[in-house]
């Protein structure tokens, strides 16, 4: 038995050690205290193992209790720092004022019944051990101390885990397993071993998971790890005063570049040094009065005018709490210059390409409404239908627009009316005999016109297949495929119905049917804007999405002006041609 605890403490020793050479500063005091107390655990099992009297074994248990009891504690603590949890200082306070007052009756033992009734001492050839103990009130209250501090780790781990996105999931697990681990065995190991302390090998396992988690601590730390990595650069000035004004330090590098740091006291105040009220104290006292812009910067020609520093004044904070000013300083002159060239390069590159791209994108546009016009010159009997419905999406889409509680993109309503005269592209695929009739479809005839829809989808998706603008694709794509949709449901090619059918193709609907119902075709003739007017608004709901009313009623004024300047426009044209035979 005495090999084990042997054992133990010297693993734990070495684990301290290994922690010892670790260590840096930036390390929470917790963690620290965990690799100090687990030795001393594992020294006074060894020590009570190996007493020769009852006074000693006392002496060792009390010891273990303390040790116990504190260690369970800064476990805690540490949780309570590495998942980012504040626990205010009177808090912390009352927690070690807690463990103390629960630790107390365990100096009674030999004393006085309070922590144990009676208790004897047994030695053998192997090990020694207090035997038939019988526990007083107070063993059962710290007992039940201990498994509330085990419950509080159980609870703050768990809710991190759950909860905070700021903390690694593998701190948290490295965390938990010990904290399991050393809760079981420290109840269950009482009721199932009384030789040995199986708590002892836990905690001494704690410290292998703890030394896991110092590894990569820092890593996790952004503000200290930022900070030392700007440090050990060696191209950021560092320059801290407290709210007096006084002197608290600077680097090397602050002092390169401002001389006159050489000769400041640290806590020294600064005020009638008339170079620090140039740079440093001008600088507080603009932040101060939020003179500077929103990220704190201001840039600076050093006294040699060969290089221009950039200065980020902030609040020098000790924990939570502002203390000074910190100012941090690096060199710009490079990226100051390169961004007064890159500027006027800029401007002269940014006019050259704006003005490329404008040529190329109408360039595309005018190839797409010019390969929609080519398939609409099929058929001879819808002239102008491309046009006319593409003017009917930029009227409602503009009084769409004036809605602000629809939040439609810029982007979203160019590309819809963009996408309008590539709708009807699909009808490339219906045969001459079906798309040239001079009357009223069939049954059959008119099942294969309703393909169209679906085949011009593919049709614009191929040919837009290699664009960059992918929302464009998808809504393009979208218009061609879905625009013979109903709200009811009984459209097609899908049968979509209400939100089913994409925004921009219940857009081109309307459009689509207002044109068809006012234009004349060869089964038919044109139809007065009030009988259109009417049978649109009564597909309201049924035909067309009933939200898009208003705006087609907004519209309706601008529908018919428009409208008839064509039909002027066509009566003109068919004078001329008259006058021309």
């Amino acid at each position: 038995m005495l090999l084990y605890y042997e054992i133990l403490f010297a693993l734990s020793v070495l684990f301290s050690m290994i922690y010892a050479f670790m260590w840096n500063k930036h390390f929470d005091a917790n963690i620290t205290l965990v690799f100090f107390l687990v030795p001393v655990n594992i020294l006074s099992h060894l020590a009570v193992a190996q007493a020769a009297n009852q006074e000693t074994a006392i002496l060792g248990t009390q010891v273990i209790y303390l040790t116990v009891l504190f260690n369970i504690l800064f476990v805690f603590l540490t949780i309570v720092e590495l998942c980012h949890y504040h626990l205010p200082k009177p808090v912390r306070g009352c927690l070690v004022g807690l463990t103390i007052l629960f630790y107390l009756p365990v100096l009674s033992i030999g004393h006085s019944d309070m922590f144990y009734e009676d208790v004897s001492f047994e030695t053998g050839n192997s090990i020694s051990m207090l035997t038939e103990k019988h526990y007083g009130p107070w063993h059962t209250i710290l007992y039940l101390w201990i498994f509330v501090c085990f419950l509080l780790c159980l609870i703050a781990l768990v809710y991190s885990f759950i909860k905070k996105n700021d903390v690694s999931h593998r701190i948290i697990l490295m965390l938990f397993i010990p904290v399991v681990t050393s809760m079981l065995t420290f109840f269950v190991g009482r009721v199932i071993s009384s030789k040995i302390e199986l708590a002892a090998a836990s905690y001494v396992f704690a410290q292998f998971a703890y030394l896991l988690i110092v590894h990569r601590l820092e890593l996790y730390d952004i503000n200290e790890s930022a900070l030392e990595s700007l440090v050990q650069k060696g191209n950021t000035a560092f320059i801290s005063l407290d709210f007096r004004l006084k002197y608290l330090g600077s680097n090397e590098t602050a002092k390169q570049w401002f001389p006159f740091l050489k000769e400041l006291h640290v806590d020294k105040s600064v005020k009638e040094n008339p170079k620090c009220q140039a740079t440093i104290l001008s600088w507080i006292r603009d932040f101060n009065e939020g003179k500077i812009d929103d990220d704190n910067h201001i840039h600076y020609h050093l006294e040699n005018g060969e290089r221009i520093v950039h200065v980020d004044v902030n609040h020098l904070y000790d924990g939570r709490r502002k203390r000074g000013y910190q100012l941090f300083i690096t060199d710009d002159t490079t990226d100051v210059k390169n961004i007064e060239f890159q500027e006027k390069f800029n401007t002269v590159l940014r006019f050259e390409v704006d003005q490329k791209t404008d040529r190329i994108m109408k360039m595309n546009d005018h190839l797409l409404v010019s390969m929609a016009t080519m398939v609409e010159s099929r058929d001879p009997f819808t002239g102008g239908h491309i046009k006319r419905t593409s003017e009917g999406v930029r009227m409602l889409i503009e009084e769409m627009k004036k809605d602000t509680a629809l939040n439609l993109s810029k982007k979203f309503c160019q590309s819809v009316v963009k996408a309008a005269p590539m709708h009807d592209l699909g009808k490339i695929a219906v045969p001459d005999a079906v798309l040239l009739k001079p009357g009223r479809y069939e049954p059959e005839e008119y099942e294969i016109m309703k393909s169209h829809s679906a085949e011009g989808a593919k049709v614009v998706h191929e040919i837009l297949k290699d664009t960059d603008d992918e929302e464009f694709r998808r809504i393009a794509v979208n218009v061609a495929h879905f625009h013979h949709e109903r709200w009811d449901g009984k459209g097609y090619p899908e049968k979509r119905s209400e939100h089913d059918i994409p925004l921009e193709a219940r857009i081109m609907a309307i459009a689509d049917v207002y044109d068809a119902l006012v234009s004349k075709r060869v089964y038919k003739e044109k139809m007065p804007f009030e009988k259109a007017d009417a049978i649109i608004l009564d597909g309201m709901g049924t035909q067309f999405d009933p939200s898009l009313e208003k705006y087609y009623v907004a519209a309706r004024p601008q529908f018919e002006a428009y409208y008839l300047s064509q039909l002027n426009a066509d009566a003109t044209q068919s004078d001329e041609e008259e006058k021309k035979d």
